[in-house]
């Protein structure tokens, strides 16, 4: 079975099973207004059971079973949770439930697929050729400018750019482990906090009214602070390793100058970048699909996007040496699609039920966490396991429940300077904000799962030659790394 239309398999199914609704149902779910229309009140906490499912079946069969199997099995058992979800939800709630459904995979899923694609394809048509020394100097460099360039093109379009031209500058290297791990925290997570095209939680909140200059402001100072001395620590370790395998150099006759092949590849990437801050410019007014107002702005957005990734493809293509030598394949982004279609459908209870705040299922939770610093925690904690993206979502909808404000008010708060907000509440969902967007993004690097372009850097290493280390093995880099320097940022930024 040909697995690389799951989400349009998923949909086709939800689709058949609505043909049986009545059409009494149908009006209902056709008077919402483009969110959730199922009550999160009525929702009991084990309806979020296929989302933990899902979540877990990532996180623990490829140590099982097989180290590969979401690559090979991962749109099966996004399927089977899809659909695990799906059938009970549309027979409870009808054309409520399809409503949900269309709602989430029209307005989450399929631009932030879309967006992933893009900046993917493009990135894969720019080659880095030449002789690098893999000195401390020069990696060093490397993650710096994978830092800088993550927020602007992606931290999957950065990691597949840079990635190889660290491994082959180091291949005469003994210990290279450090090197894709530092390159994990910076380049694949924390150098993506800037803008919402720097990671995918930063990019769903886009989606949800969050102004695309936002989170360049807003995160500036925590992304500086802990880059800095990641950057830092990182020079010293490479350093004190270099010297331990000798401290030289080896000549092997190579000396190819330092190049970029598909440098015009960059036109399509701005074209890309043009067409998210488009999306989040101009209002064109709306089409109603089933009761879901799509915006035209976002429709030609993602037509945009997919336009770029083409003329990329088609300029640079597929089968071409370029690409050839990039090493480049559709299977990375294959795994993301079929994986998260199963996330973002079993998603909704959870997002429903926290989006009612303290009248839902998970009052307890809600209840407990007020401050800052506990949302911090409590989102990167999660998004360390959970992927950090969906985790990301369901805390932005739990502090928008918790203040009892609503979507269409996020771009006023935000948009309005701190010290001229009157109202305590936006004040505090700044706040809240502020520090569940630090915590998805920063702790995505906690683990391999957290974030999608970690999985696809440590498979990268892995063909190259590299022992990456075990789940647990990596965790243990974090732990020691990570960690307490987030206690610090928490110090520093969030009491």
């Amino acid at each position: 079975m040909n697995l690389r239309f799951v989400p349009c398999i998923i949909i086709i199914v939800i689709l058949g099973l609505f043909l049986t609704i009545t059409p009494d149902v149908f009006a209902a779910g056709e008077e919402g207004q483009g969110h959730y229309q199922v009550d999160g009140k009525e929702l009991p906490l084990w309806s979020m059971i296929p989302f933990v499912g899902i979540l877990l079946s990532i996180a623990l069969l490829p140590l099982i079973l097989d180290s590969h199997f979401l690559v090979h099995h991962g749109g099966k058992m996004s399927l089977v949770w899809g659909l695990l979800f799906a059938i009970p939800y549309l027979i409870a709630y009808g054309g409520k439930a399809f409503h949900d459904i269309l709602y989430i995979y029209l307005i989450d899923y399929i631009p932030f697929i879309v967006l992933l694609w893009g900046l993917f394809t493009v990135a894969g048509g720019i080659l880095v050729r030449g002789t690098l020394r893999g000195t401390p100097l020069v990696n060093t460099l490397l993650l710096l400018i994978g830092t800088v360039i993550a927020s602007w093109i992606g931290t999957t379009g950065a990691s597949m750019l840079l990635i190889r031209p660290l491994i082959r500058a180091n291949t005469y290297r003994k210990s290279k482990v450090h090197l894709v791990v530092f390159f994990i925290f910076l380049v694949s997570n924390i150098g993506g906090s800037l803008t919402p095209l720097g990671d995918p939680p930063l990019f769903l909140g886009f989606l949800h009214g969050v102004p695309f200059f936002w989170t360049t402001s807003a995160l500036f100072p925590h992304m500086v602070f802990i880059s800095v001395i990641l950057i830092v620590l990182f020079f010293i370790i490479d350093t004190v390793m270099f010297k331990r395998e000798g401290g030289v150099v080896p000549d092997d006759g190579a000396k190819e100058p330092i190049r970029i092949d598909g440098l015009f590849n960059l036109i399509f990437l701005f074209g890309i970048i043009a067409a998210v801050l488009m999306s989040g410019t101009y209002k064109w007014g709306d089409v109603n699909i089933a009761g879901v107002h799509v915006y035209w702005q976002n429709i030609a957005r993602d037509v945009l996007i997919v336009l770029m990734g083409l003329l990329s493809l088609k300029f640079t293509p597929f089968s071409g040496e370029l690409r050839k030598a990039n090493e480049f394949s559709w299977e990375p982004i294959e795994e993301v699609a079929k994986v998260f279609a199963g996330i973002f459908i079993t998603i909704i209870p959870a997002l429903t039920i926290l989006g009612v705040g303290e009248q839902g299922a998970l009052s307890g939770l809600i209840v407990a966490i007020e401050k800052p610093w506990h949302y911090f925690w409590i989102t990167g904690g999660l998004s360390s396991f959970l992927d950090n993206a969906p985790t990301y979502l369901t805390f932005y909808n739990t502090a928008l429940g918790k203040l009892h404000l609503v979507e269409a008010q996020v771009p006023e708060i935000l948009n309005t300077p701190m010290a001229e907000l009157a109202a305590a509440e936006h004040q505090t969902f700044v706040r809240l904000l502020t520090a569940i967007s630090v915590g998805a993004v920063f702790m995505g690097a906690n683990t391999y799962i957290g974030n999608a372009p970690n999985f696809m850097v440590k498979a990268i290493a892995e063909q190259s030659g590299i022992s990456m280390p075990s789940f647990f093995g990596y965790m243990l880099w974090s732990v020691v790394i990570l960690v307490p320097l987030f206690v610090i940022v928490t110090f520093v930024f969030l009491l």
